[in-house]
């Protein structure tokens, strides 16, 4: 844990990045490569809880979500980024299939905002996400999802360059393996996240938002 960090309700908004099937649910294309991380650290329950805590708190809730693949997705353009690539090859996210569907703990509720699908890996790039937090004058962010490398990574640090405040929660990310968790979690992201915490601290301090609340009734 980089620090420990404290949130204000009225400024603190979770990030919920790429919670689709494909990645997190059995039978998902990249669940397989997924699975063996994500199991060990309890990642889907984790950003479960955490999410069910925020939505318990009145936190506001935001989506960063993966382009989901389109037949001619790539098809004239002159550059492909290499991961875009993979999720053309892959058809990752087929839109209109269960693998780009919301797992069914993540499907939003009346009130959370879901971005603009992000194209490559941050879910800031050339997307609505930024605009959003924003004018829902959010500055604390709580960053949860899928994959620790990729989009984590590279939402983690755009935000801190927009001027968030950013908290990563270590055990509700995954990636393919423990030597990409490390590199992001223990080498990259500290750089740029103010905060890596676990669930648990997550939910401990959500859950004092409504402690304070009864006080002050």
């Amino acid at each position: 844990m980089t620090h420990s960090p404290s949130f204000d309700r009225e400024i603190t908004g979770l990030l919920v990045v790429d919670p689709y099937n494909d990645f997190i649910s059995e039978g998902g294309k990249i669940w397989p490569r997924i699975k063996a991380v994500a199991e060990a650290n309890n990642c889907v329950p984790n950003m479960s809880r955490i999410l069910n805590a925020a939505r318990e708190a009145k936190v506001q809730v935001f989506y960063a979500m993966h382009h989901r693949y389109r037949p001619g997705d790539y098809a004239s353009w002159k550059y492909i980024a290499p991961i875009q690539r993979a999720a053309w090859k892959r058809k990752s996210f087929e839109y209109g299939t269960w693998g780009g569907e919301f797992r069914a703990e993540f499907v939003p509720a009346p009130g959370d905002i879901v971005a603009q699908e992000h194209w490559c890996s941050s879910g800031f790039a050339n997307t609505d996400l930024d605009l959003q937090i924003k004018r829902h004058g959010i500055h604390q962010l709580i960053v949860i999802g899928l994959v620790a490398h990729t989009c984590i990574e590279a939402t983690v640090r755009y935000a801190a360059e927009l001027g968030y405040d950013v908290t990563v929660v270590r055990d509700a990310v995954a990636d393919y393996s423990d030597e990409m968790m490390h590199a992001a979690l223990d080498i990259n992201m500290p750089n740029y996240a103010s905060a890596i915490v676990d669930t648990k601290y997550i939910v401990d301090a959500l859950k004092s938002f409504d402690t304070v609340a009864m006080a002050a009734q």
